[in-house]
């Protein structure tokens, strides 16, 4: 009985293990089962999504619409358009009369670097750039020391030359009351023909020393004027009038009008531009310089200024080509003075179709009784 018991409780614990490892494995199979995913329901959930969020977004956008349509027509910017587009098409228009366009520089043709007539040394300078000045006007003034020294001198030199003038007139006067008196005494008989003839020739002697002290007064009075003249050449004066556009000397300097001193020494004050000679000058491509012609309108406009055109008209066609470039130079004159223009700005030039100038005037006077 004791032996029996031990095989029993080992028969009653296999099978107590045995269920219990069934059990396990059909709560394994349970889990598995509900880890498993349903492939129909995936796809059929996904499927009502995107048509709900497109239905809302058909709406919204559908609104969105109908507030465009309604409230845009009655916006006020449509009419605030409309000058722009009358504005942009002003320049079509003229545009549309331009034969030939070309770019081109504007230049001064009276210009001028003023220097010195003789090399000196710059004592003073009165002027500076843009500063406006008149014909005549005192540019600058050089060391006058010298020539002013010698001015005294021819001076004293002409002063010399008068007095012996004056004094051969006394002795004129001496030589023919001498002359009267030997005359007399001659016809007397009182004094001797040599006496006589010595008298005579005396008084012509005097009358030639005369006229060669005239001569040396005459000399003395132009070397005084050549030096009065050197000494007005050590100031410099504006030859025109016009702005000043360069300074290129200061006090202590040294110029020459031919740089004799090196690189040391300045050719020239100032640079001079008369505004009132400005003008236009473009080299047009010689294939097209059968479209340009004297005295032809021109529209002018500045690259600075591009929105602010220039009347203008062509003065000249230079008769000459430049053979490198295949050019020919054509000036134009501006007909309106305007303070924007400044030398050597860049410009672009319109020539204009002297036709369409023309019934463009005759069109707007027909057009405003109309208006």
């Amino acid at each position: 009985m004791m032996g029996s018991a031990p095989s029993r409780c080992r028969f009653g614990d296999g099978r107590l293990g045995g269920l219990v490892l069934r059990h396990r494995r059909v709560d394994k199979r349970a889990l598995l089962d509900e880890l498993k995913i349903d492939r129909g329901a995936a796809v059929a959930a996904p499927a009502r999504l995107p048509l709900r969020w497109f239905v809302v977004i058909a709406l919204l956008a559908g609104v969105a619409f109908v507030f465009w349509f309604v409230s845009f027509p009655k916006a006020e910017p449509v009419k605030a358009a409309t000058p722009a587009v009358a504005a942009a098409a002003a320049p079509v228009a003229a545009k549309d009369s331009s034969v030939l366009d070309a770019t081109g520089y504007v230049v001064a043709r009276r210009q001028a670097t003023v220097s010195a007539k003789v090399t000196g040394k710059v004592v003073e300078v009165f002027i500076e750039e843009g500063m406006r000045v008149q014909e005549g006007q005192l540019l600058a003034r050089l060391d006058d020391s010298i020539p002013r020294a010698e001015l005294a001198l021819a001076e004293s030199q002409l002063n010399a030359a008068k007095a012996g003038l004056d004094e051969t007139k006394v002795q004129i006067r001496q030589a023919q009351l001498d002359l009267d008196r030997i005359e007399g005494l001659a016809a007397r008989n009182l004094a001797s023909k040599a006496d006589l003839d010595r008298a005579r020739l005396t008084l012509e002697g005097l009358q030639a020393r005369l006229e060669r002290a005239r001569q040396e007064a005459v000399v003395a009075e132009r070397n005084a004027s050549v030096q009065r003249q050197l000494l007005s050449d050590m100031e410099i004066r504006a030859p025109f009038t016009g702005v000043v556009v360069a300074k290129a000397a200061q006090p202590g300097e040294m110029i020459s009008p031919i740089s004799a001193g090196g690189g040391f020494t300045r050719t020239g004050i100032c640079t001079i531009v008369d505004m009132e000679s400005l003008e236009v000058e473009v080299d047009v491509n010689e294939a097209y310089i059968n479209r340009v012609q004297a005295k032809q309108p021109v529209s002018v406009a500045l690259n600075a200024y591009p929105d602010v055109p220039i009347p203008a008209e062509v003065i000249a066609i230079i008769p000459t080509a430049d053979r490198n470039k295949a050019t020919v130079r054509v000036r134009i004159a501006l007909l309106e003075k305007n303070p924007r223009v400044l030398p050597d700005m860049g410009v672009k030039v319109a020539f204009l179709n002297e036709e369409k100038t023309a019934e463009e005037p005759a069109a707007a006077a027909a057009v405003k009784p109309a208006a």
